[in-house]
């Protein structure tokens, strides 16, 4: 049995966790920004919590899809292309999540600012429930035939399953994002935060509990998936109990426990498989029969040893530079910046 395919599929399965902690909480502020508040002020606190990160969050989607693009050329090419319309509704998302937290500020009227706050809303929401809806066909299943071509038609995906996933990723970032916000923001959006996550947020957790065990009851479930899931839900509770404390530390790290141990569970329940086949189960796709050539395995092996310590102290070194809390008083008031052309005149 070779190991290096266990290796990737691991780290892809890390790269993914990595995307959706990361990711999920900005997300989640993308979506608190259209129903928290009604306080520019606040929205702008919120923004800028995300800002100095938000783009470089995105990374991790980029490379858990170059990753299985390079290491599991036959699960991308399955899952990419029977997926092709719910993921290019979520490059769409981000599109328009990323203009959105660009343009915001470029224009001072308010019909222009509602405007691109609902899109970044809109489209962090978009990105969240595609995302969650494709990680949960690949973990359940997908109707592909013996060359992983799709069965059926272009919203053959549009299952149980994908809405399941697509509101376990939705919540999640919700209640991540709750907690974040309690670490990084001062003020009204603090305290609306802590509410949230208190409230709210435990609720927002289901789906996602509910796709953990969907995949264990589907797969048979090995005991390590298990132990995750157990761990998962005692992370979960006790995020809650800070919560509800205001213990704000203490709250994300118990629900970032929660996303980390329930995908854990995810993907070690559906190991070895990478994408399974609902037409016929002879046509599941396995980390054995979806790899690349060991040779390629071995020297993506390589680059990664070198390259990822690199990257992640860099983004660790991002985080720590601006850790401190965005307060109200750090927000200046809106007012007009003329071009350095024009001010040269």
């Amino acid at each position: 049995m070779e190991p290096l395919p266990v290796v990737w599929f691991i780290a892809i399965a890390v790269l993914w966790i990595g995307y959706l902690l990361l990711e999920g909480f900005d997300l989640g502020v993308g979506m608190h920004m259209s129903f928290s508040t009604r306080s520019e002020r606040d929205r702008r606190v919120m923004l800028n919590t995300i800002g100095p990160v938000w783009d470089g969050n995105e990374v991790w989607l980029i490379t858990a899809g170059a990753a299985m693009f390079a290491a599991f050329p036959a699960w991308y090419a399955s899952l990419f292309s029977t997926l092709y319309v719910p993921l290019t509704i979520a490059l769409v998302g981000l599109i328009v999540r990323a203009v959105g937290i660009e343009y915001r500020g470029k224009i001072h009227t308010e019909g222009w600012r509602t405007f691109w706050t609902w899109m970044i809303g809109l489209g962090s929401l978009i990105v969240a429930f595609c995302i969650g809806a494709a990680l949960a066909l690949t973990s359940i299943g997908l109707p592909i035939d013996g060359n992983g071509d799709r069965v059926g038609g272009p919203f053959v995906w549009l299952t149980p399953t994908a809405v399941l996933g697509g509101l376990a990723v939705v919540g999640f970032s919700l209640a991540h994002a709750a907690t974040f916000l309690g670490l990084k923001a001062d003020g009204p959006v603090r305290e609306r935060a802590g509410r949230f996550a208190a409230r709210w947020a435990p609720l927002c957790l289901v789906p996602a509990a509910l796709w953990a065990i969907w995949v264990q009851i589907a797969h048979g479930g090995s005991i390590l998936a298990w132990v995750f899931i157990a761990l998962a839900v005692v992370a979960a509770v006790l995020g809650w109990v800070a919560a509800r404390k205001r213990n704000e530390g203490y709250a994300f790290v118990g629900y970032a426990g929660f996303g980390l141990f329930g995908a854990g569970a995810i993907f070690a329940g559906m190991f070895p498989l990478v994408l399974p086949s609902t037409v016929d189960s002879a046509f599941d796709l396995t980390v054995w029969n979806a790899a690349n050539g060991s040779y390629t395995l071995g020297v993506m092996t390589v680059v990664a040893v070198v390259a990822l310590p690199v990257i992640l102290l860099y983004q660790a070194w991002s985080y720590w530079i601006f850790r401190k809390r965005v307060t109200p008083g750090m927000i200046p008031e809106a007012h007009i910046v003329l071009p350095a052309v024009l001010r040269a005149r």
